[in-house]
């Protein structure tokens, strides 16, 4: 009975040493090699752009419902510095593009619209700065962790190479370690595209706005017409 006892201790012992050793999520990153460094310098890049873009979309969308209001008042009136006054004083895309087209008014209203339609083009242009960043990350990620993965292979096969030594346990825990750069690289390309579409479909509501905004400039300035 005591044998039957010690045997079965030892054979415990050894299933609990054979277990693998759970490890944190830094010690897991670092396996994956050198490569892990620069997909740290694009993930930061990525985070760092997708906020500064974040804040720079939404204070330009930030629009005082009454704004059109107050300039068709003051435009119909006849108080064109008041309406010129308020559009210079506001700080956001559509109030830019409608003090150009303040600027241009007793002039046709073909040569307003192009005005002002110039004026959208820089303002878009400001909204879409460095979301080709995004774009780039997206797409140069998972290659850059793709790199990882055949780098180490190739490595870890050299190594096999050399020794002679052909161990399953050996190989496929190499493989598995090499294969933590493509898990990095698809995870942080996977959220550069995210951001880049969502920041993408922010510029694309506020152009949505400066457009309605100038459609209801020009009606304005046709109103007294009719």
């Amino acid at each position: 009975m005591l044998f039957l006892l010690q045997v079965d201790s030892s054979k415990l012992v050894n299933t609990i040493a054979q277990q693998p050793q759970t490890m944190n999520l830094w010690t897991l990153l670092n396996k994956g090699g050198w490569i892990m460094y620069p997909l740290y310098v694009l993930l930061a890049v990525a985070i760092f752009v997708f906020f500064e873009r974040l804040i720079a979309i939404r204070k330009a969308s930030r629009i005082d419902a009454n704004f059109m209001h107050i300039i068709r008042d003051n435009i119909i009136t006849g108080n064109i510095n008041g309406a010129r006054n308020l559009a210079r004083n506001t700080d956001n895309p559509v109030a830019r593009i409608i003090d150009k087209g303040v600027q241009r008014i007793g002039k046709p209203i073909d040569a307003i619209e192009k005005s002002m339609e110039n004026v959208g083009r820089i303002e878009m242009y400001k909204m879409e700065r460095n979301l080709n960043i995004l774009s780039l990350i997206a797409g140069i990620a998972p290659m850059f962790g793709f790199l990882g993965t055949i780098v180490g292979m190739l490595q870890l096969f050299s190594a096999i190479a050399s020794t002679g030594e052909l161990e399953l346990g050996e190989i496929a825990g190499g493989i598995y370690t090499k294969m933590i750069t493509s898990a990095a690289g698809l995870i942080i390309g996977l959220l550069a595209y995210v951001a880049y579409n969502f920041l993408n479909t922010q510029v694309d509501k506020t152009a949505n706005r400066m457009e309605i905004a100038s459609a209801e400039f020009i009606d304005v300035l046709q109103e007294p017409t009719r």
